[in-house]
């Protein structure tokens, strides 16, 4: 397949004005509270909402990558539009939004379909899937051309969480790869409600401990719409060197509109190899 993937979040999630989308990303990394990271970013978790409601959030996050280059990135992030059992990885070149096409590293790629065969070359999951897509701009950004390769989980199962988590791990060993996982937190409760189930998430996240967060999600103990891709992550930033996680910053919508009475929730946090 050789058709970049085009833009279904512009104009919806993130500005479509190529001028304005600059702007906005600047003003949010300029805004960013600082924080002090010694060691190597492996990962990052940071959400997937409109920029309005999470930019800031995610900007705490990708702030870190100032001056520091990578031989590419993986983002993984759930899938809200389809559903299917595997895990997608999109067949084409690169994905496009307003800042110009974000080249696929088709090598890095291959090596993830080529781990298991629940990993696939597919359309499946990305074709109006903003989870992904959100946080090309912030890459482009302040990566530049860094190539990337989308990730999307159809079916956020423990095995599947496993699964990936060994072919990131394969994929990548020997490789300088950065990590993302893509998630936002509870969705819909009461503001009180919503900030005590994400604080659990924020608290095992924090601890870096993925099978917790996997057993907390499958029992329904908390809530994460892209538990999956964080777990991932966290499972393989952990075998790829990363010793460590911070939690950078929190909020929910409640916080921006106003509305407490049913919220969703916002967070960052960054996996550190330590010096």
């Amino acid at each position: 397949m050789s058709v970049p993937r085009e833009s279904t979040a512009a104009g919806l999630f993130y500005p479509e004005l190529k001028i304005v989308l600059e702007r906005e990303i600047d003003e949010f990394l300029l805004r960013a509270k600082s924080n002090r990271i010694n060691g190597t970013v492996r990962g990052l978790i940071v959400p997937h909402a409109g920029y309005a409601y999470s930019g800031a959030i995610a900007a705490a996050g990708y702030r870190l990558l100032k001056d520091v280059s990578y031989d590419a990135v993986v983002v993984v992030g759930p899938s809200h539009r389809e559903y299917f059992s595997g895990i997608s990885l999109y067949p084409g070149p690169s994905y496009k939004t307003p800042l110009g096409e974000l080249p696929i590293d088709e090598e890095l790629r291959s090596a993830l379909a080529e781990c298991n065969p629940s990993i696939k070359l597919s359309e499946e999951g990305h074709r109006h899937e903003h989870s992904i897509e959100v946080h090309v701009p912030f890459l482009q950004r302040v990566l530049g051309k860094t190539p990337f390769v989308p990730v999307v989980m159809g079916d956020q199962s423990s095995e599947n969480c496993r699964i990936l988590g060994q072919a990131l791990q394969s994929a990548c060993k020997g490789r300088n790869i950065l990590l993302v996982a893509s998630s936002d937190l509870s969705h819909y409760h009461p503001y009180k409600e919503a900030t005590d189930l994400d604080r659990k998430v924020i608290d095992v996240v924090e601890r870096f401990l993925p099978e917790d967060l996997l057993r907390m999600l499958e029992e329904e103990e908390a809530e994460a719409c892209g538990g999956g891709p964080m777990a991932a992550v966290m499972l393989a930033s952990r075998r790829l060197g990363a010793t460590s996680s911070k939690a950078l910053v929190y909020c929910n919508s409640g916080d921006v509109t106003g509305d407490r009475d049913t919220v969703v929730g916002y967070f960052s946090a960054v996996l550190i190899q330590e010096s």
